[in-house]
């Protein structure tokens, strides 16, 4: 009898840590005002959804992939390292600066393309709400411009931009919302994917190859892109990328 109490006590301990440190960072956001207020309206909402969806709810693990020429931002989700990402929404990116291609020099306008995470939540945005992606990564480190490669790339809210990736303020609020309890949850790093276009639709490739017709460096930079992306519709999971010496990333 001893031992089954121990066991049940030190199950209970688990629990209750694993829920502490969940709520930690989701109720440090929480500080903030105008997070507490979102919150506040659309948590519950959130919620129904998933629950009409038949997902657990909060997502542990969310993985967000953003298309530029189609202008749509997904949001996949799961529970389980060993389960396959659901899409959960579909949100349209609702401006866009630049062209297809990376971010190279500070004061380009351009999005980048890439591999990237989260890195930043910041309550304070001018513009509404943002989530911080780590641009320059190492990737962007060996190609872009040495001196000025440029920064201060988010996803954020009020519908405009000069390089970031803008929603609307409703939209960025639930991102916000399940970005936090994903982070709450142990997922120190969110993905985060840009792509060109989306390569299973045929206009959109067209215009790709167009846009790389006459060059072969992003042409091979945009074919490796499309490699995660083939993985990625082929098993709903995840590759391990890396970057080489030449900057290129690897999928393993």
């Amino acid at each position: 009898m001893k031992r089954k109490l121990t066991i049940i006590v030190c199950v209970l301990i688990v629990a209750i840590s694993e829920g502490n440190a969940q709520n930690s960072f989701v109720n440090y956001q929480k500080s903030f005002n105008k997070v507490a207020d979102v919150f506040r309206r659309k948590e519950d909402t959130l919620r129904k959804q998933f629950a009409s969806k038949k997902l657990e709810w909060p997502a542990k693990d969310i993985y967000i992939r953003s298309f530029k020429y189609d202008s749509e931002l997904e949001v996949w989700i799961r529970n389980n390292p060993d389960e396959q990402y659901q899409l959960f929404k579909v949100y349209k990116v609702c401006a866009l600066a630049g062209s297809l291609g990376p971010k190279r020099i500070q004061g380009d306008y351009q999005v980048p393309e890439g591999i990237y995470y989260i890195n930043e939540f910041k309550h304070n945005s001018a513009y509404h709400l943002s989530l911080g992606l780590n641009y320059p990564n190492a990737s962007d480190k060996v190609l872009s411009d040495m001196s000025q490669p440029g920064g201060d790339i988010y996803i954020h809210g009020s519908c405009v931009t000069q390089g970031c990736i803008p929603i609307t303020n409703s939209q960025i609020e639930e991102l916000y919302i399940l970005s936090s309890h994903a982070k709450g949850s142990g997922q120190d790093f969110i993905p985060v994917h840009i792509f060109p276009v989306r390569f299973n639709v045929a206009k959109s490739v067209a215009f790709l190859n167009n846009q790389t017709r006459n060059d072969n460096e992003l042409k091979e930079f945009e074919a490796r892109l499309k490699l995660v992306y083939d993985h990625f519709e082929k098993t709903k999971k995840l590759p391990v990328i890396a970057v080489n010496t030449s900057g290129d990333y690897v999928m393993y």
